[in-house]
């Protein structure tokens, strides 16, 4: 009986919820069920998506990356706040790469090199990034992104809009690489025991450095794709999605130093946020219902992972 309880709590649970979620909105509302209106909802959960790929990699080599929300904070107000209008807009996406990976760099350092807690730095790195936005912002929300961006948000390859194929390719990148190359065994082992890793010849610091580059580059792409979405400046853009994106990660299977779930079992814990939205917007659910639903799905991670730290 133990042994059966064990081999099922290394099953992701977001198979589980993903499939409990299609049955019921098959079975309640069938004509949802094709791929343009999933697409629409699935596409709002792309940002969260890509942001859950930094976070998985760092969990896995027993990190956590909570400066997400500091980051699409910051790039949101760079672009919709004007003070780059004259730069052409490649350059300020590409600014927008830099300032992710730089911040990824700075946690890396605190956590790798300084043995600083990785909860306390990254939630400090958003504080000081909120308050910094604020500080320039003056309090007020900052203007519009350009056109162009929400454009090319609400494009489609076929049916599938173009964030979520973004989003399904670096997912795919990210399976590639940490299965094909040798960063990948580092990742693996470093998260397996570090000390005996260390011993071994593993760069334990350097791969958890570059686990928090990739990081912050992949919570820059999710930053502009998120503020492509709401086509405005905001001071309180994605506040809540470092915390979604460790759920769905916890979800996906993977634990801090377990990476049971691979890389698609956090991309079906992102796609359990997705349904359940539809599910909830199918049914008349208003806004508080759906936080509750959120709490108790974040809720359901933190069980998920006791259970697995208790069993391992």
């Amino acid at each position: 009986m133990t042994q059966m309880l064990r081999a099922a709590t290394r099953i992701p649970p977001a198979y589980f919820v993903f499939a409990a979620l299609l049955a019921m909105l098959w079975l309640t509302k069938p004509q949802l069920m094709n791929l343009n209106v999933m697409g629409i909802f699935i596409r709002q959960v792309a940002p969260l998506g890509i942001l859950v790929l930094g976070q998985l990699l760092v969990m896995r080599v027993r990190s956590i990356d909570l400066s997400g929300a500091g980051v699409l904070l910051l790039v949101n107000y760079l672009i919709a706040s004007g003070l780059l209008s004259d730069v052409p807009l490649p350059f300020v996406l590409l600014l927008s790469l830099g300032i992710g990976c730089l911040i990824g760099l700075f946690n890396g350092y605190l956590v790798a090199k300084r043995r600083v807690s990785a909860v306390i730095a990254t939630l400090a790195v958003t504080v000081i990034i909120t308050g910094f936005v604020q500080f320039l912002a003056s309090g007020k929300p900052p203007g519009n992104m350009p056109d162009v961006m929400n454009d090319i948000y609400k494009m489609k390859w076929g049916p599938v809009p173009l964030p979520v194929v973004l989003w399904v390719t670096l997912t795919a990148a990210m399976a590639i690489f940490l299965s094909r190359f040798v960063y990948g065994r580092f990742v693996m082992a470093v998260g397996e025991n570090p000390t005996a890793s260390h011993f071994s010849g593993v760069p334990v610091e350097r791969t958890v450095l570059v686990a928090h580059v990739l990081a912050g580059l992949f919570a820059g792409i999710a930053a502009i794709v998120q503020s492509s979405s709401v086509a405005v400046g905001s001071l309180r853009l994605g506040l809540e999605m470092p915390i979604d994106a460790v759920a769905a990660t916890i979800l996906g299977g993977v634990v801090f130093g377990r990476g049971d779930g691979g890389v698609w079992g956090p991309f079906f814990g992102v796609m359990c946020f997705a349904l359940l939205f539809v599910v909830m917007t199918s049914f008349g659910v208003p806004e508080p219902g759906k936080q509750i639903a959120r709490g108790l799905i974040i809720l359901l991670a933190a069980v998920f992972y006791g259970l697995n730290t208790r069993n391992s």
